[in-house]
C-alpha cells in the first residue's frame, strides 16, 4: 500500500484570484469630519426603558466628545464596534448631572436629548447609563464631560438654529416693492360735499308741509255749488210769482 504524499509546511499555498476586482472606492460621511476629538475612552451604555423598567444594552463601543470647529461646541458620541451604528449622541449642557449608578464606582447615570434613535430628525428624551472597565477611566470621563458642559455654557447651550426664516424676512423687508401710494383724488371731496347738500335739501322737500290738500278744497267746493242752487230756485220762484 503505497504511503500518502506528506507536504512540507509553506510549500502548500493556494492562491483565489477575485472573480470582480473593485477598484472604486465610495466615500462615507460620518458627519465628523469638521469636529476635534477631545475624549476618547472605550465602555458600554446602557438606556433605562421606561417600559419594560428596566436597562438595556445599546453597545459598546469608544465613546466620544466632539467639538465642532465652527460653533465651538461639544456634544457626545457613541458608535458601536465593527458596525459602527451611533448609539448615543447629544449636545452636552449645562443641566445634565452625572450621578454614580447604585453600588458601582465605574458607572454614571444622566438625562439627555438624544439623537441616536430619533425619528424625523426629533430627538428624544433617554436616561442613559455608561460603565468604564474601572473607577480611574470613570472620573476621567466625569472631568471631560464637566468641561465640556463649562465650554458650552460660555458658547450657548442649545444647539444653533437654522437662520433661515429670518433671513427670508429680512429679504422681504428689504427687497420687495414697497407699495405705490395712491394719487389723491381732489374731485372727490367736493362730491362727497355735494352729496350731504343733495340729500339735505330732499330732506327738506320730503319734510316741508304740502300745498296741496285736495280734501279743504272740495269741502270748500261744495258749500258754493249749493248756494247757487238756492239762488236759482229762489229766482224761479220770483218769476212765478210775477206771472
Amino acid at each position: 500500500m503505497a504511503e500518502p504524499e506528506v507536504v512540507a509546511e509553506g510549500e502548500h499555498d493556494p492562491q483565489f484570484e477575485p472573480v470582480i476586482k473593485l477598484t472604486e472606492q465610495v466615500e462615507a460621511k460620518t458627519h465628523e469630519e469638521d469636529e476635534e476629538v477631545l475624549f476618547k475612552m472605550r465602555a458600554k451604555l446602557f438606556r433605562f426603558a421606561k417600559e419594560e423598567l428596566e436597562w438595556k444594552e445599546r453597545g459598546t463601543g469608544d465613546v466620544r466628545l466632539l467639538k465642532h470647529k465652527q460653533s465651538k461646541k461639544i456634544r457626545l458620541v457613541m458608535r458601536r464596534d465593527k458596525t459602527l451604528k451611533v448609539c448615543a449622541n447629544h449636545l452636552i449642557t449645562s443641566e445634565m448631572k452625572l450621578s454614580p449608578n447604585v453600588g458601582s464606582d465605574r458607572s454614571w447615570v444622566w438625562n439627555a436629548a438624544d439623537y441616536a434613535e430619533a425619528e424625523e430628525g426629533v430627538a428624544t428624551l433617554q436616561t442613559l447609563a455608561i460603565r468604564f472597565g474601572n473607577a480611574e477611566n470613570a472620573n476621567l470621563f466625569k472631568q471631560a464631560f464637566e468641561d465640556a458642559q463649562e465650554h458650552n455654557l460660555k458658547h450657548g447651550d442649545t444647539a444653533v438654529l437654522p437662520e433661515a426664516p429670518a433671513a427670508e424676512e429680512d429679504k422681504d423687508e428689504a427687497g420687495q416693492d414697497e407699495p405705490t401710494p395712491v394719487a389723491v383724488n381732489e374731485t372727490a371731496p367736493a362730491a362727497e360735499a355735494e352729496h350731504p347738500k343733495e340729500e339735505e335739501k330732499a330732506a327738506d322737500t320730503a319734510e316741508a308741509p304740502s300745498t296741496h290738500n285736495p280734501a279743504p278744497a272740495e269741502a270748500e267746493a261744495a258749500p258754493a255749488a249749493e248756494e247757487v242752487e238756492e239762488t236759482a230756485e229762489v229766482k224761479v220762484e220770483e218769476t212765478e210769482k210775477k206771472e
